[in-house]
């Protein structure tokens, strides 16, 4: 059974970091951090500032993304904005607001300290950005200007129009490559990690490929971090980046390293809805919009049909209105997503699929007129526009909700650190901070806060107990195994002499996922999806094709080795929602639901966090439990109304 040692430091909770930092963490002496090498794997938010804050401290840095540039991240698709508790608006807001309304709208199923840490560096994280020139948006008297988003009745999102994701990964990258010139930090680029190597049960090394010319080579350090983002691709359709995948954090789970609440899958309500089954992703149109958006539906299925233009407004259901009048529009996402959810199961979704409802801006375009709600929300109308060739300042967009956001991932201590000593996990690649549900604004903010502001301690802390100089040799047995595994794993592949195409499983996985494990799931579904997907993953390694060859570009193969790996954590996530009987967040069991459609969670039976511990191929993986111990605040039944 695997140690999970959580090393929450004991204090009131508002000193806990603070008093960590003074007190507890161990320090390397500068000169002695030239002698050690970390290696970062992602170059997004987290990847980037984690990689360059190092770099600066004196610490040797090794790079590797699979993109040709850092820039490529997925960080940069991030729209709406980034959460801070520095209550610029006068409205309210503080650090243990910032806290409260992060662990209430995860649904009291992420660790306290963690949460409050997270709000507590997030008033640093605008000072960094501002200072490295993130354009964020400016009041007219030059003040930075902040919007809502879900889950929160303060103004605390801070933003740069519908770019925002774009703009910080800019920054981080900026300082980066300064990092990169300085010769602190060397980048690899187009270089995928394909192994973790473990040496005397520690993390001192991976495998990767390069993705141009097929090479397989091996890389020492004296510690890992991986920073590789989110796995929300198992679904095949989805919001991320088609090459965002789970390979980095599987092969780290598949030595050792648990796995947390893999089932923790965000929907989000505002995505445009799915139009074909040519579709290879989703769009996401930011959780801003709701802002001056209103939602609705047509009270009568009758009407769905109709240019929405002609429905009466006495005819119209604004139902997050109607059912959460506290929040509104501004509903949490998990929340969101099954209001919409119940109105189309309703009869009373509109579009040609009956799966969407409508985000109307009628009412803001009078208040503010055209050319105020495009100043703030332009280029978002511009992505509608170019997907749906519809004008969204003349008639109302439709949204669905999509997959977009994981918030299982590795299992991590305090530190960050893995329960494998020595490997470390950022941002959306770790389960820490969501609880069951993020709140919108949270990934952006997560993602810097743990490269700028947490990791550059928490590392020290642990090579302060490496000896200087005894980084492990690459020509070791353990790096020698590692790759010869990789070599096998793509021989096999390439040889194999299918006639189905890597896409074409993908999509069906996808499908069994979305079907089973989607936005609701139930007993009998996931006990089906546990017959079925076993038996498409061996159909998968009997019956793909597999073009070309290991010693040149090879996108087939790349996606193989992929969606191999996702055939076997789909049947994780499985795994984890059959067995955690309660709902909360965005795991809804469709068994356990109060009558009014919201969560009933299971506190007593529940409380705590499901960390995965891999036992062998074709062996059932072991279920290890964190349990949650909330010492501030009170677990309470979720009400946004």
């Amino acid at each position: 059974m695997a140690n999970l040692e959580s090393k929450i430091p004991s204090g009131p909770l508002p000193q806990k970091w603070s008093k960590y930092k003074a007190e507890a963490l161990k320090l390397v002496n500068p000169a002695n951090k030239r002698k050690y090498e970390v290696i970062v794997v992602g170059a997004g938010l987290a990847g980037a500032s984690a990689a360059a804050t190092l770099s600066e401290l004196g610490y040797k840095v090794k790079c590797f993304v699979y993109h040709d540039s850092p820039r490529r991240a997925h960080s940069i698709a991030a729209q709406g904005g980034i959460n801070a508790a520095k209550n610029y608006q006068n409205d309210g807001d503080s650090v243990y607001r910032l806290f409260y309304d992060t662990l209430k709208g995860g649904d009291y199923r992420a660790r306290e300290a963690n949460v409050h840490r997270l709000a507590e560096v997030s008033v640093n994280i605008i000072d960094q950005c501002a200072a490295q020139g993130v354009p964020f948006a400016r009041e007219y008297g030059g003040l930075l200007a902040n919007r809502s988003f879900g889950g929160a009745q303060v103004s605390r999102t801070f933003y740069a129009r519908g770019q925002t994701g774009q703009q910080l990964l800019l920054g981080a990258y900026s300082a980066l490559m300064k990092e990169v010139g300085s010769g602190g930090v060397e980048m690899f680029p187009n270089e995928e990690m394909s192994d973790l190597v473990l040496v005397d049960g520690q993390a001192k090394g991976i495998i990767t490929r390069n993705l141009n010319n097929g090479a397989i080579r091996r890389w020492a350090a004296d510690a890992v971090i991986l920073a590789t983002g989110g796995y929300g691709n198992v679904f095949n359709l989805s919001t991320y980046a088609r090459q965002s995948h789970a390979t980095a954090i599987w092969r780290a789970y598949k030595k050792g390293a648990c796995f947390g609440n893999p089932c923790y899958t965000q929907i989000h309500p505002t995505c445009i809805p799915v139009s074909g089954d040519y579709q290879s992703k989703l769009t996401l149109m930011s959780e801003s919009l709701r802002n001056d958006g209103r939602i609705w539906v047509p009270k009568k299925a009758e009407d769905c049909k109709k240019d929405p233009a002609s429905i009466a407004e006495a005819d119209r259901d604004y139902y997050l209105e109607r059912i959460y009048p506290s929040f509104g529009n501004l509903a949490p996402r998990d929340v969101s997503s099954r209001a919409a959810m119940r109105m189309c199961d309703e009869g009373r979704g509109v579009g040609e699929s009956g799966l969407g409802v409508y985000l109307d801006f009628a009412d803001a375009i009078k208040r503010l007129g055209e050319d105020g709600v495009r100043e703030r929300y332009g280029n978002l109308f511009d992505i509608y526009h170019e997907i749906t060739n519809e004008n969204g300042y003349k008639t109302p967009m439709r949204i669905f909700p999509a997959v977009h956001y994981t918030m299982g991932g590795l299992w991590v201590d305090y530190n960050l650190m893995s329960n494998v000593p020595g490997l470390f996990v950022l941002g959306e690649a770790n389960f820490s901070d969501h609880g069951a549900n993020r709140l919108g604004a949270s990934a952006l903010m997560q993602g810097l806060a743990d490269g700028y502001f947490v990791i550059p301690y928490t590392v020290g802390d642990y090579l302060a107990t490496q000896k200087p100089g005894s980084r492990p040799s690459a020509d070791r047995e353990e790096f020698k195994k590692a790759e010869a595994d990789v070599r096998e794993t793509a021989t096999r592949l390439l040889a194999n002499n299918g006639k189905e195409t890597v896409a074409s499983f993908h999509k069906r996985l996808g499908l069994l996922m979305w079907k089973y494990c989607g936005m609701a799931r139930n007993k009998e579904g996931l006990e089906k999806a546990l017959k079925e997907i076993p038996e498409l993953r061996k159909e998968f390694h009997a019956n793909v094709k597999v073009p070309g060859d290991g010693i040149s570009i090879n996108q087939s193969l790349e996606r193989a080795c992929r969606v191999a790996d996702f055939m076997e954590l789909g049947e994780l996530m499985c795994r984890d929602a059959l067995t955690r009987e309660e709902s909360c967040g965005g795991h809804f069991r469709e068994e356990f639901q109060h009558p009014d459609g919201e969560c009933k969670r299971d506190d007593e039976k529940f409380g705590h966090v499901a960390a995965w511990e891999f036992k062998g191929e074709d062996k059932a993986p072991e279920r290890n439990v964190e349990t949650l111990n909330y010492e501030f605040v009170k677990m309470s039944v979720r009400s946004y109304k």
